[in-house]
């Protein structure tokens, strides 16, 4: 029989670097507005609608609307705290030829495949357009490198190294 194990027994998340770009702090501000001033208020007034009908216990709108608010208000709570303790990196670092937050690395596997990835906030990553957050293993071994320079990487299929042929900031 295994041990109960509770939930409160969880480590906590790792810290989340408190860097983001201009860009990302606007994004999470606009998200932050849309779910205050529009989201909220229309979700408010469906539930208030559906109040209304009657017998709240077996009300799936009702049920599912108050779901969604307690939902809005977790996200509206994170994003509060979160631009609270962000700091914004809009400069760039003394030595434009070296990779540090907010950089654009181009980088060239063994199978001389490129690809160009931007170093950003944890807040932005997204792998689809390029951006790695700062805390990736993979941005953490770019971090401070700079053209020529060679980097190993453990993935879970292996180590890859890497060969930096480009660091720019735009």
């Amino acid at each position: 029989m295994l041990p109960f194990v509770s939930t409160r027994d969880r480590a906590p998340p790792p810290k989340r670097s408190p860097h983001i770009t201009p860009e990302g702090a606007k994004k999470l501000r606009a998200e932050l507005d849309q779910l205050w001033t529009v989201e909220r208020p229309r979700v408010t007034q469906e539930v208030a609608d559906a109040a209304a009908q009657g017998d709240r216990s077996e009300n799936a709108e009702y049920i599912y609307g108050k779901r969604r608010l307690r939902e809005i208000d977790r996200r509206v709570r994170f994003l509060s705290k979160r631009l609270e303790v962000v700091r914004v990196v809009n400069e760039p670092p003394t030595d434009p030829n070296r990779a540090f937050f907010g950089a654009w690395v181009t980088v060239e596997d063994e199978d001389a495949n490129e690809k160009t990835y931007r170093i950003v906030g944890a807040d932005e990553s997204d792998l689809e357009s390029g951006c790695i957050s700062i805390d990736s293993p993979v941005a953490r071994a770019l971090l401070g490198k700079r053209d020529g320079d060679e980097v190993t990487i453990k993935v879970p299929k292996g180590d890859v190294t890497y060969s930096v042929i480009g660091v720019e900031y735009r």
